[in-house]
């Protein structure tokens, strides 16, 4: 673009949608009001469309463009329950739920999902409910700033820690610019560029596998089990895994910073427009990452699991220009630092309003309170880059932060649209219990077979239950207002239930793939490498007894290197009588290098040959690399699994015991031996040669 390399351009495009974004988070302030009614939910007077649109990105932010996909990559066709079930989930909450929530927020002034869990402000059981919202959505908000972050490291090649630091600085900017009425216009100014982006990357990845029919065919070339609806091997059967993806669509009624979109409306009409504006752009949306996830899986492969969750901005670089490439570039870390502010000022609105409501309409205080937050969210982000797996995983931060705000907050609000009113311990027992579940069902691996959301709100329902028939001091009919059904009731609903399991039980051992070798990372691929030369050379002007220095910076964008050799090349140009040689003495020196080195020639040289390049230094650094090359330099195939190939690509990916710096002294001593025609000064050509590899690409194995 416009002479400059793809980099540049890269990083150009980028900043020039960031800066839209912000002006457009900027222009919020013209508008707004320095209230703390005007800075946690707009005054009630928002747009429905801008709502809408602003819930949209919010909800799923850099869950879908990061979290999402690297659970298409690795799951295929069967992600599509996700999909499809949490949207019915959030179409119940938005139908029922929210109606619900918008009625008591506008009858009662609330402006935190925490002051609905009692018919008091600042009640015991809603400082509980705001101090659990506070620890997950700061995790949730983490989770934003981890996947500005990698999209960051993948698309520009800076550090995840720097990611990080600049959406805290955005968050912090958004926040005080214009409070939630900024996040919400940039939100619904990023989520129009993102579809407009998303559809072009759609477009060219189909395109590149070949339509839709090459895609399908690919993907079960890859592996049978990524075409399959089902996934292999559920420890807990099908049916709770389906149930658990309708409890997180649920659970978007317990997520304060979407329902503080909600509070922004102005009534029960508003809701309804701002619903309908809600699904027409997020079904089409979902449907674009879906495409985009399983071509990452066929264009990609070399990922793996450890890198699905970078398999959208991997996609944007491959396939499209730099321009638009800086364009959806700009719109995930756009959307999640947007998220980010959102989930920071839902936790200020709970501390605010429920923990010290005596600060709930000290604007100055507020904000203190949405800068510490944000310092809190952040230091979770920077801490978890030490867990790999889960505190740098998008996806799983996501799923811990949303099913634990989903079982703390949707039954409580549940039972309340019934007319059941707990008391303060049935509330507080309720929302410890949903807590408690989903931290022990995530830390003990079980999440990867059901979401948590099941245990989360089972472990809520269980409680109500329980206190209803146990405790004296709660009401003894657990629906409210509603009678308790009858056994006929009963019966029917049990039927229907056993019914429905007995289905969907029954198709998934009919359809599932077999738990086996033909398991995902099994299937055949050949991996595509070249072995090239890498040379730099530095040509010395030496006089006779002088040192100088011959020194190269090895980086660790460096793919794995066979062999390093030093050599020398110069020509006796100053003798007119004699042809000898004058001595060139060279000492490299490797002390400098990440290391170790298995194999490694450092001596001091004196060389006399002149007109003829002499290694005068080697290096070996891994003598297990020698298998992936022996015959030097040129194209290479190696077959395998996916997952073994994997293995070697990461193997030959890096060279970290190349990474620093080769020195090597080298000094003149001219041949004096001929008075009339000696020379005092030499040039000298030292070069630094490596064979290195260069990885192409993982292809399906054809039969």
């Amino acid at each position: 673009m416009f002479g400059l390399s793809n980099d540049v351009s890269l990083l150009l495009s980028f900043l020039l949608f960031m800066c839209f974004f912000a002006g457009v988070g900027l222009a919020s302030m013209r508008v707004k009001e320095d209230t703390t009614d005007d800075y946690l939910v707009a005054g009630r007077g928002m747009h429905p469309a801008l709502a809408a649109l602003s819930a949209v990105s919010t909800w799923n932010s850099g869950y879908m463009f990061i979290g999402f996909i690297g659970f298409i990559f690795i799951q295929g066709y069967s992600a599509i329950w996700i999909a499809l079930v949490s949207t019915i989930g959030q179409l119940v909450a938005w139908i029922w739920l929210y109606k619900y929530i918008q009625q008591e927020g506008g009858e009662r002034g609330i402006r935190s999902l925490s002051s609905l869990v009692s018919k008091t402000a600042g009640s015991p059981e809603a400082k509980v409910a705001a101090v659990l919202s506070v620890i997950f959505l700061s995790i949730y908000a983490a989770a934003q700033l981890t996947a500005g972050g990698v999209a960051l490291q993948t698309m520009l090649g800076w550090s995840e820690i720097i990611g990080i630091l600049i959406g805290f600085v955005l968050v912090v900017a958004y926040c005080y610019a214009g409070g939630i009425r900024a996040s919400i216009w940039t939100d619904a100014a990023q989520s129009c560029v993102m579809i407009v982006g998303s559809t072009i990357l759609c477009v060219v990845a189909l395109k590149g596998t070949g339509g839709f029919s090459g895609l399908h065919s690919e993907l079960n070339a890859i592996d049978p089990a990524m075409v399959n609806v089902f996934p292999s091997g559920l420890m807990f059967g099908a049916t709770l895994w389906i149930a658990a993806f309708f409890l997180g669509g649920l659970g978007v009624a317990g997520q304060p910073q979407v329902v503080s979109r909600v509070m922004t409306l102005k009534d029960d009409n508003d809701r309804k427009q701002a619903m309908v504006w809600f699904f027409v752009w997020q079904t089409p949306f979902i449907a674009l990452m879906f495409l985009i996830g399983l071509a990452c899986r066929v264009l990609l492969p070399e990922l793996g699991a450890e890198g699905a969750e970078s398999g959208l901005p991997q996609l944007a670089m491959t396939e499209l220009s730099p321009f638009l490439g800086g364009l959806i570039l700009a719109s995930i870390f756009a959307a999640t630092m947007s998220t980010a502010d959102s989930q920071v000022l839902a936790c200020t609105a709970a501390i605010t309003d429920d923990v010290r409501p005596e600060w709930s309409q000290d604007h100055k205080t507020t904000k203190r309170v949405t800068l510490v937050v944000a310092m809190f969210a952040t230091v979770i982000s920077l801490v978890g880059q030490g867990f790999p797996g889960f505190g740098d995983s998008v996806f799983a931060l996501v799923v811990l932060a949303v099913y634990g705000l989903g079982g703390i907050f949707v039954p409580l609000i549940l039972i309340r649209m019934a007319g059941y009113e707990p008391d303060t311990t049935h509330s507080i027992s309720m929302m410890i219990a949903a807590m408690s579940a989903v931290v022990i069902w995530s830390i003990l691996g079980y999440g990867d077979e059901v979401f948590p959301s099941v245990p989360g709100m089972g472990a809520a329902f269980a409680v109500h239950f329980g206190f209803c028939w146990l405790r004296n001091d709660s009401v003894s009919n657990p629906f409210g207002r509603y009678a308790i059904p009858t056994q006929q009731t009963a019966a029917i609903i049990a039927g229907v239930l056993f019914a429905s399991f007995a289905v969907v039980e029954g198709s998934y051992q009919a359809f599932a793939p077999e738990s086996d070798g033909t398991s995902s990372g099994n299937g055949a691929y050949v991996l595509s490498y070249t072995v090239s030369e890498w040379t730099e050379s530095q040509t010395l002007s030496l006089a006779d007894g002088e040192t100088q220095t011959f020194s190269i910076l090895i980086d660790e964008t460096m793919t794995a290197v066979l062999i390093a050799e030093l050599t020398i090349t110069y020509s006796d140009t100053g003798e007119t009588i004699t042809s000898a040689c004058d001595d060139v003495i060279t000492s490299p020196d490797y002390s400098n290098l990440a290391g170790p080195l298995a194999e490694s020639d450092d001596a001091t040289r004196t060389t006399t040959g002149c007109d003829t390049t002499t290694v005068v230094g080697s290096i070996r650094p891994n003598t297990d690399l020698t298998q992936y090359a022996g015959n030097g330099p040129g194209d290479y195939e190696l077959n395998g699994t996916e997952n073994e190939l994997i293995e070697v690509l990461e193997f030959l990916g890096t060279s970290p015991e190349m990474v620093g710096t080769v020195n090597m002294d080298v000094s003149l001593e001219t041949n004096n031996g001929n008075f009339l025609g000696a020379d005092d000064s030499e040039n000298v050509v030292v070069t630094l040669r490596m064979l290195v590899f260069q990885p192409s690409g993982m292809t399906p194995a054809t039969a």
